[in-house]
């Protein structure tokens, strides 16, 4: 036994409160080296003659990844609070670990064991419950739909006339998203994600002008108020994006800082390094990246701290939206994001907020802070799987167990998954053009974990490399669409409202992997429904026996709504799949 690949702590993604009454716990060990592992617990002021009162029961092995196995178990404490440790098999030895480190047997003593105080309600982690049944779609306002000519800036393109550049415009507006509420409808969306939508000079909008103000390109407050009742009529929910981290150029405040240097009185809202501050021909204050036009905003500084919160609070206020996605969340201070939590949600608790992170998360996620960030762990291994087939479908297993372990599952269950958005590659560009993976990346993403969203026009096919390249405009003439695409997204997402165990109240396990085949078996389970999901991520046909025993079952292909045989075995074909329930 390997002790130091041994390890546990009384926190974060290890020990926590999944509900008022139940705590979750995880160990981690190396891959392969345990047979059993069993929880020990109790409460910790029961006593007995022959000292600390306590009982076991059995852990299960979660997943592995590259290096680790994971071991799980869910326990509801008599008085919620509990005193644990470990009592770890491999095939040649049995000991005990705590916090004090390991014994030979158990030592009856509390104080060698792990803590987990009390279970008090208000620490349990509380993202808003309809983000867990929400199927998103991103829409970047610019490039969806021009429905008010009017409001087109100057040099406007006609609509989808050429591949878009970092400064072209198409004159994208609320007013076309009003007249094609139908298609997001149709396709099953149930809540919209816009890039950001504030006075700015581009056409992306990520360089704030005026954080309380619609830019004129794309309508009147009015006209987005009318926007955001029509999402809402139509089961709709609204998210914002909000860039905090840093101003445009041509925000008023730095405009004052350029012109009046050291005398400005909004100095201290941006991280200045000298005076005189000079934008070129290198920025000498703090920037995104390293871009002159977008300084970083002092989020430690009280005005603009209360400048920012009462944005975050207005747009709740004002126009009932549901959720604030945060650009660049990971270059702002936390307590900045602890009293946005507080302001937005003394408004409207269940308010969404999402963070932009690209990397372990686990600090913004503790209840404090983001009820979610996007999930790019989970892009990143489901596009290396199956669109660029860089890893084989063990080491997409293995990614994924580090992508659930390394959070809580209530966290997970609210993670934001994406597969492409405005600031990567289209997928089906990322696929090489290979429809048939296209559809194997929604199926997965549908019937995955957390809330999944599609970024316009992936649904009918739109092509596009990185930035500005997956820009394109919303192809609107049918002769452009993939209305075949169109139906299989459709009919997935369909899916994933009917069949609960299929969306987010399943439980997954991956349950077979073949680097051979290439394929990959998992099942989501809930209640007394099993739903289990077969892909083939190869240019060949082949025959899998599905590990699950079927007697006495009824299995249906719930794909094509119809009885199978009492047989595990089933056929898949080039790239094909098979969804089966079981009851």
């Amino acid at each position: 036994m390997l002790k130091e690949a041994i390890y546990h702590k009384p926190a974060n993604n290890y020990a926590y409160s999944y509900d008022k009454e139940t705590l979750h716990i995880r160990l981690r060990a190396k891959k392969g080296d345990l047979t059993k592992v069993y929880l020990i617990f109790g409460d910790p002021y029961k006593w007995t003659k022959e000292g600390w009162a306590n009982q076991t029961k059995p852990m299960s092995l979660e997943g592995s990844d590259e290096l680790f196995d994971y071991w799980f178990i869910e326990v509801k404490p008599e008085f919620r609070r509990m005193r644990y440790g470990f009592e770890l098999h491999s095939e040649n030895e049995s000991i005990v670990y705590g916090e004090r480190g390991f014994k030979d047997r158990d030592p009856k003593e509390t104080n060698f064991y792990f803590c987990f105080p009390f279970l008090n309600e208000i620490d349990v982690f509380g993202a808003p419950e309809w983000v867990k049944d929400t199927v998103w779609y991103q829409i970047f306002p610019e490039r969806f739909a021009n429905g008010d000519s009017e409001l087109d800036p100057k040099g406007t393109l006609p609509w989808g006339s050429c591949d878009p550049k970092p400064d072209s415009f198409f004159g994208g507006d609320f007013q076309g998203i009003i007249d094609h509420i139908d298609h997001i409808v149709e396709l099953g969306i149930t809540g919209i994600y816009f890039t950001p939508i504030f006075k700015a000079t581009t056409n992306h909008k990520y360089d704030t002008i005026d954080y309380l103000e619609i830019d004129p390109q794309f309508g009147d407050k009015e006209t987005f108020k009318k926007l955001v009742e029509t999402c809402h009529e139509n089961g709709i929910r609204v998210m914002l994006d909000a860039v905090f981290n840093h101003s445009g150029f041509y925000f008023d405040a730095f405009q004052d800082v350029l012109e009046k240097q050291e005398k400005s009185q909004y100095k201290d809202w941006f991280h200045l390094r000298e005076f005189p501050v000079t934008p070129l021909p290198e920025p000498n204050y703090d920037t995104f990246a390293f871009t002159h036009m977008m300084p970083k905003l002092n989020t430690e500084n009280l005005e603009v701290k209360e400048y920012l919160l009462t944005v975050g609070r207005y747009w709740i206020e004002e126009f009932n939206i549901d959720g604030w996605r945060l650009d660049v969340a990971n270059e702002v201070d936390h307590q900045f994001w602890r009293e946005f939590r507080t302001a937005v949600k003394s408004v409207n608790p269940d308010v969404y907020i999402l963070g932009e992170i690209w990397h372990d998360s686990m600090p913004w996620l503790q209840g404090d802070q983001f009820d979610a960030v996007m999930n790019y762990p989970f892009t990143e291994a489901t596009l290396d799987y199956i669109a660029k087939d860089e890893i084989n479908a063990e080491q997409f297993a293995e990614q994924l167990t580090s992508v659930l372990t390394s959070y809580p599952k209530n966290v997970n269950e609210a993670a934001f998954n994406l597969l492409g958005s405005h600031d990567t590659a289209r997928i089906l560009t990322i696929s090489n053009d290979n429809k048939e993976k296209l559809k194997l990346l929604f199926l997965f993403q549908l019937s995955f974990i957390g809330s999944p969203c599609i970024y316009y026009g992936d649904e009918f096919g739109v092509t596009g490399g990185n930035d500005p390249g997956c820009r394109k405009c919303m192809p609107w003439e049918k002769e452009d669409q993939d209305q075949e695409l169109f139906s299989f997204v459709k009919k997935v997402v369909a899916l994933r409202k009917e069949f609960p165990a299929f969306g987010n109240h399943g439980e997954f396990n991956m349950i077979e992997t073949n680097r051979n085949t290439n394929h990959i078996i998992y099942s989501k389970q809930a209640g007394n429904e099993t739903i289990i999901i077969a892909i083939n991520n190869s240019n060949e046909s082949i025959n899998v026996n599905i590990p699950y025993d079927f007697t006495g079952k009824q299995p249906v292909d719930l794909w094509n709504q119809e009885p199978m045989k009492e047989n595990s075995n089933i056929e898949l074909g080039a790239y094909g799949f098979q969804v089966i329930q079981v009851k």
